[in-house]
Formats: structure tokens, sequence, C-alpha cells
């Protein structure tokens, strides 16, 4: 898949240093577009909010350095992977803002993850102790408490919701440790989803957002805090205008419920799901790509006990129209947990309504990882690869669980239809058309059918510890092996 750029996340101290990262906005003069003409009384009034924060890990002799980068951000980095570092206590530091008189503040998730202590540092530079309330990773959002004496100033949430494409915002941070920094800039676009989590749903901005800025607040032109800045892309961890903050409708409604018992609950239906695209809907006699295609559903869980079943395509849930993969999980994320909820599917062309109990979303881990064989062995008309039935040797090579049944694909041809459509070396083929494969007698048999029907042959997949649909075009008029 082709990257633009990398992604890079910020963090730094609190100071004072007022910068723009280009000049001051000016009135547009004789034209109908106003902007403002200077930030400088928000700033003032805004800037004793935002906090430097000082993380630091306890380092034994081998261990992987903190702070971590929350899940899926680490390939944008453009930096060097983790070295192991010398023994010792190993700091880092962040941003962060005040959202209570008591001392409650808001940061990245990835600013104090695995810290043993940290230490927040004011605008007139008392240092203070942090106590760490609670965390979500799936977010990068964490939330923080300090004792002062006495009330300290505060920012209040605004509506992200409400931001447009053009609109300024300005975001206070400290980059590269320089002190308090402000630039500004407009809202480029809204939404963005840059494959970091399940819950992308990023502010994209061209404010000067550097290493030093993570968890820092971005401020709409009212001076409320539309925003926690989280991440940038760049081929060098520097700016080119290119930042991404949490919005506020995501950052309050996680920081509420981490205020409320140090832990965040959100609705889980326990089914790995897939993009319906045009090759798959053609195999699934669907009229649209509308909805988001099962792959699996995980044992024991809230989609079994209602029957959904690999294959289904989820096009309606609580009442709403499913596009597509992203918006269920946001929906699903929502509900309640023990909250009965109506599911639309459709399975084998049919609309079915089923009613399921909302599970309470489980810790994400990271999916196993397996090694690709090189052996050619069988080959299969018209895919264009190679494949073997599990055998125990097979399963030690790949890292497969013995649970797991099928053939596993050990070459593929470039430019096949295997190719084309995304299968690599090292998947386990469990089922096509929806009959299970048990050897390469069946895959055969699958294919040919498919190839007398003029219809793309649909297979699902084990890959890496996940499931996937892939539907291949077949070549008819190629039937040889291999």
């Amino acid at each position: 898949m082709r990257r633009l750029a990398r992604l890079a996340t910020a963090a730094a101290v609190s100071g004072a240093v007022l910068a723009t990262g280009a000049s001051a906005p000016a009135i547009a003069q004789n034209g109908p577009y106003d902007a403002p003409p200077s930030f400088s009384a928000m700033v003032s009034d805004k800037l004793p909010a935002v906090v430097g924060i000082l993380s630091t890990v306890n380092q034994p002799e081998i261990q992987t350095p903190g702070p971590q980068l929350p899940p899926g951000l680490e390939d944008f980095f453009g930096m060097p992977g983790p070295q192991t570092p010398p023994p010792g206590p190993m700091r880092g530091q962040g941003s962060g803002f005040i959202i209570s008189a008591d001392g409650f503040l808001v940061t990245n998730n990835h600013v104090v993850a695995g810290a043993d202590e940290i230490e927040v540092v004011l605008e007139d530079e008392r240092r203070l102790p942090a106590e760490l309330i609670g965390t979500d990773p799936a977010t990068d959002i964490a939330l923080l408490k300090v004792d002062a004496d006495g009330e300290l100033p505060f920012v209040e949430w605004g509506a992200s919701e409400a931001l447009e494409i053009g609109d300024w915002v300005v975001a206070i941070g400290n980059p590269f440790g320089l002190g308090g920094t402000v630039t500004a800039g407009i809202v480029s676009a809204r939404s963005r989803n840059i494959q970091s989590g399940p819950y992308d749903d990023f502010i994209q901005t061209d404010a000067a957002i550097n290493r030093g800025n993570s968890g820092g607040p971005l401020f709409d032109e009212n001076g409320d805090v539309v925003g926690v800045n989280t991440a940038i892309f760049s081929p060098t961890g520097g700016n080119i205008g290119i930042g991404f903050a949490v919005p506020s409708q995501v950052a309050a409604q996680i920081v509420a419920d981490l205020r409320d018992d140090g832990q965040v609950e959100r609705g889980w239906l326990g089914v790995q799901i897939q993009p319906v695209t045009e090759e798959l809907a053609g195999a699934l006699a669907l009229e649209d790509t509308m909805g988001a295609l099962v792959a699996d559903v995980t044992a024991g869980s809230p989609a079994e006990e209602a029957d959904l079943r690999p294959g289904d395509v989820i096009v309606g849930f609580d009442g709403e129209e499913v596009a597509d993969p992203r918006e269920l999980t946001f929906a699903v994320a929502e509900i309640d947990p023990d909250t009965e909820v109506s599911v639309t599917i459709v399975r084998h062309g049919e609309r079915v309504e089923e009613t399921v109990s909302v599970g309470l979303q489980p810790a994400l881990g990271p999916a196993p990882m397996g090694e690709p064989g090189e052996e050619d062995t069988t080959g299969t008309p018209m895919l264009g690869l190679s494949v073997a039935p599990l055998d125990d040797q097979l399963r030690s090579r790949l890292a497969i669980e013995d649970d797991i049944e099928g053939v596993a694909v050990l070459q593929v041809q470039p430019r096949s239809p295997a190719s084309e459509a995304g299968i690599s070396q090292g998947d386990v083929i469990l089922s096509a058309s929806g009959t299970d494969i048990a050897g390469v007698g069946d895959l055969r048999e699958a294919a040919g059918a498919a190839a007398d029907e003029d219809r793309p042959l649909l297979l699902r997949l084990y890959r890496n510890g996940n499931y996937v649909f892939r539907a291949v075009t077949l070549d008819t008029e190629d039937d040889s092996d291999g």
C-alpha cells in the first residue's frame, strides 16, 4: 500500500513564546471574507491552562523505551526502530491542558504510557506531581489529576462537530521543548481516518504541530477546545502542514468516562468485518456495496449468540443504516453493554432481522504473525496459486493454530487472479463459495463450479490471526496448474 508520508507524534513542555507559524492573519480588505486581526487576547486568556508534562520510566537493563506510541502509529513515525536503551531513568515530555479548577487535565496516552512518575509544569513554572486517573489507548487520550494550592485556570470543551473546513483554529503546545508556543491555521479536513486505530475520526489542520505538541489543545476562534493534538504526517518528524487532532466530540466523552471510574466502556459485537467491494458484491449477489461483511464471528460473543455468521452483510444496526465497517464500529461502540438492539443482515440474498445483546468491548491485543512458506506443491486451476493441506510441520512453520482447518497458500503467481484479488503467501483458505475446504481437491472443485457459472470465486481466508473474504475473478482462458 502506497503511503504519502510517515506519521509522527509530538511531545513537549510549557513556557511563554508566541509564534504563529506564519504572519498573524489580517483582516480581508474590501472583500466578503474576514479573518480575526489577532489571536492575542484569546491566547493570553487560555495559555495559563496549557501545561507541560514530564514522564519518567525507571529503565531496567533490557526493556523497550517509553513512552510508547499508540497502536498503529509506529509505521508512520519516520524514525529508526526502537533501540535497547541503557539502564536508568528514561524521560519523555508532552503537553496537556487543565479542564477543571480542581486540577483534572488531559493529554495523550502515548505521552504518559508506562511512566513511573508524571510531573506537570504549569505556565508559572510550578511543578506538581500528577496522578494518572485513566487512559484510553484506542483514542490516545489520558486523564491526569494534580493537587495545587488554590484553584487552577482551566479551559472548556467546544463543539468540534460544528467546525467547517476553512475555519480558523489555534494550537498551543511545546514543540521541541521551546516553551508554550502558539500556532494558527485552518481546519483542512474533518473525520480523517489515518489507520492508527478502530476509532479514527481526526480533525486535520495546517496549524503548525511538531514533536512536542502531543496532548496540547486545539482551540476554535472562541477559545474553546475543539481537539487534542496527537499526530502529524511528515517525512522528517517536523511540521509540513498536515496535523491531526482528536475531536472534542470524542475526547470529551472519553474523558468523562475516565473521570467517572478510570476506564472506558464500549459496546462489542464480536465480529471481524471488512468493506463490501464491487467484486465481493458480485460474488455475494448483492445489489450494492453498502454494509459491513462479516469475515468471522468470535466464539462465545454476542454476535454468535445472535446467530450472526461469516458471509453475513450487516446493513442496519439499532434502527440505522450501516454504510461501511467504520460506521458500524462507531455505532456499536456507542451502545451501552447489555443493551439489546436490532441488527439487519443480508444472508444469501435475503434480509434477516436479528436481536443482539451488546457486550463489553474487551482489551484489544496484537494478532499473532506467521511466516509464509517457500515451497511450491500442488497448483489449482485458474487461480494462479499453489496450496497444500495443513499438516503439523506446515502449521508450525506458518504459526497456524490447531483449530484452523483449510489449505495453506504456498505461492502466488504475479499478476494472476489470486494476486489481483489480494491473496498472499501464508494465507489459509478456509472455504470457497460457502463450502469448507479440507483439501486441494475441494478448492479445485469450487473454482471449477464458479468458472462454469461465470461468477467470482468467494474465498474466506485466515491471515495473521484475522479472517477476511476475497473475491477472485477467474481467468477461464487459462486452466493450467500454478
